[in-house]
């Protein structure tokens, strides 16, 4: 799975606002339209590309299908995220080290 896919996913401001409502509880693209300032077909587009990022999944209750997180995409993205948050705490300690006062000896 790719974490740029997840990242580009949530790049997008409504995209970000239907994960947030999701990670609420599970919804329809109905309740999710009810909640946007945005057209139900504008709904079922960004959950898509939310599905394809494997950020979210749905199932079928009847004729409706009911939306979920799917921790798959942003378990991706946390490990590409991890990585540069590693290298910046070891660089600040490098930092750190450097600019440090020298000890002074005990008497």
């Amino acid at each position: 799975m790719s974490a740029a896919l997840a990242l580009d996913a949530l790049g997008q401001p409504t995209r970000r606002e239907i994960v947030a409502l999701l990670a609420e509880r599970p919804r329809t693209v109905g309740e999710l339209a009810g909640g946007l300032p945005v057209s139900r077909p504008a709904v079922s587009q960004h959950l898509r590309v939310l599905e394809a990022a494997r950020l979210v999944a749905h199932h079928r209750d009847g004729t409706r299908r009911v939306y979920r997180i799917d921790p798959t995409g942003f378990v991706s993205a946390r490990g590409w995220l991890e990585q540069f948050w590693i290298t910046a705490l070891e660089r600040f300690v490098e930092l750190a080290e450097q600019t440090a006062p020298p000890e002074e000896p005990a008497p």
